[in-house]
C-alpha cells in the first residue's frame, strides 16, 4: 500500500535505514580505534578484556535494537577493520598494538568477542522470528 506520496513505505525508509547501518560501521571503528590506544591501560590486561567486551555488547544490543542481521555484524566489521589496520607494523617500525600480553587480549580476544556478539545478533534475531504455520 502507499503512503502520503504514493511511494511504498519501503522506499522511504531506506535513507533512514542506510544512515543506521554507516552509524553502526564508524561505531565499531571509533571503538577500534580508541581501543587501540588505550587497551594497556590501568589494570593489566582488565582493560583489554572490557574493551572486548563492549564490542561483544554493541553487536549484540544493535542487533537487537535494528532487529537485523547486518546491525549486529556492522560494528565487528568495522572493529576488526580499525584494529586490524593499526595492528600492522609501520614503514618506520613502529606499532600501535604491541605483542604483549594486553595487546594479544585486545586484538584477539576483541576479534573473537565481535564475531560471538555478530553471530549471537544472527542467531537471536533468527530465533525470534515466528515461523509460519505448517500446513496439513
Amino acid at each position: 500500500m502507499g503512503t502520503l506520496r504514493g511511494l511504498p513505505e519501503n522506499r522511504q525508509r531506506w535513507p533512514v535505514t542506510a544512515t543506521s547501518y554507516l552509524v553502526l560501521l564508524v561505531l565499531g571503528g571509533l571503538q577500534g580505534l580508541i581501543g587501540s590506544f588505550q587497551y594497556s591501560r590501568g589494570p593489566v590486561p582488565l582493560v583489554a578484556i572490557a574493551l572486548d567486551l563492549i564490542i561483544f555488547a554493541t553487536c549484540v544490543l544493535a542487533g537487537w535494537g535494528l532487529r537485523t542481521y547486518a546491525a549486529g555484524i556492522l560494528p565487528a566489521l568495522g572493529w576488526i577493520i580499525v584494529s586490524f589496520i593499526l595492528a600492522m607494523p609501520r614503514s618506520n617500525g613502529s606499532v600501535v598494538i604491541t605483542a604483549t600480553s594486553p595487546g594479544e587480549w585486545y586484538l584477539y580476544g576483541g576479534a573473537l568477542a565481535a564475531a560471538a556478539g555478530a553471530a549471537t545478533a544472527f542467531f537471536g534475531w533468527a530465533r525470534s522470528k515466528p515461523r509460519p504455520p505448517l500446513a496439513s
